[in-house]
């Protein structure tokens, strides 16, 4: 079921991990971010779509992990985009022969059979240092970073006023850095730099999963996240009610304390014995 959470803009929870799929309304259709997980809510959410006279006329992933890069053939044949990093990543990871046996051992196995995986690799990045989506709808402004993924963007619709943050900005995740990168944590604090400032302009928020901020909530999101970072760059155990007893998914304590223990070694590596 769509929610409209601001003029023109709706929104869908998934039942995984609380995902959301964004539509945006323009004059000849709409925009749709990250479209969706589960087949039957895709096929869903196309009817909805038909239903009220809306066609998709162009997708976006906001970075190429395998929950925001998949379609529906319901959906239509709409260019799909995402930053020429992003686009990069997914080709880089998806050339294989066995690429989708690979991104089916990444998808928990209650739901694998669940999970259309044809199109995922159909992304066409947008050309480097583009800033917004090629639409002809509200201006939807690119905020590329590199905390999380290669290639991540959040968007900021300024008309509506609304920033869709992608995998940040999250009320049941913490932030999940890119630990493969050369600097993950400074990465992430960069990039909650970005968001502030994007952040200025906008009444909602819309993260990938969890729920909806407003109004001041949106500063307590960057604030939260950024004390989560700047704990885990202190090596202070971080006071987040997303790790702690109250905890919406038990499995993100699991995730925290492997980035602890990733970080930890990368600072082993770099710092010789005394």
């Amino acid at each position: 079921m769509l929610t409209q959470v601001a003029e023109g803009v709706l929104v869908h929870e998934s039942e995984f991990c609380r995902s959301n799929t964004v539509v945006v309304d323009g004059a000849a259709g709409v925009l749709l971010i990250d479209p969706g997980i589960l087949e039957g809510e895709m096929r869903c959410l196309a009817d909805d779509l038909r239903g009220t006279d809306r066609t998709v006329v162009v997708g976006f992933s906001s970075h190429p992990h395998w929950d925001h890069l998949l379609w529906h053939p319901g959906l239509g044949a709409a260019p799909r985009h995402g930053t020429a990093r992003c686009e990069e990543a997914v080709r880089t990871r998806l050339s294989a022969p066995d690429w989708k046996a690979r991104v089916a051992g990444l998808i928990p196995p209650d739901i694998a059979d669940r999970v259309p995986l044809d199109l995922i690799r159909d992304i066409t990045g947008l050309p480097a240092g583009s800033s917004r989506i090629p639409w002809d709808g509200p201006w939807a402004r690119i905020v590329e970073h590199q905390a999380h993924a290669p290639g991540h963007a959040a968007l900021v619709v300024e008309e509506r006023r609304v920033l869709v943050a992608g995998d940040m900005l999250s009320d049941v995740l913490v932030p999940m850095l890119d630990t493969s990168a050369a600097d993950p944590i400074g990465d992430y604090l960069a990039a909650l730099d970005l968001l502030q400032a994007a952040a200025e302009d906008v009444d909602v928020l819309i993260p990938g999963h969890g729920s909806i901020a407003e109004g001041g909530g949106v500063q307590e999101r960057i604030d939260q996240d950024r004390a989560y970072v700047r704990a885990l760059r202190d090596g202070r155990s971080p006071h987040d009610p997303r790790i702690g007893p109250s905890a919406a998914f038990e499995w993100v304590a699991d995730v925290h304390e492997r980035q602890v223990q990733s970080l930890s070694r990368r600072v082993t590596e770099v710092e010789p014995p005394r």
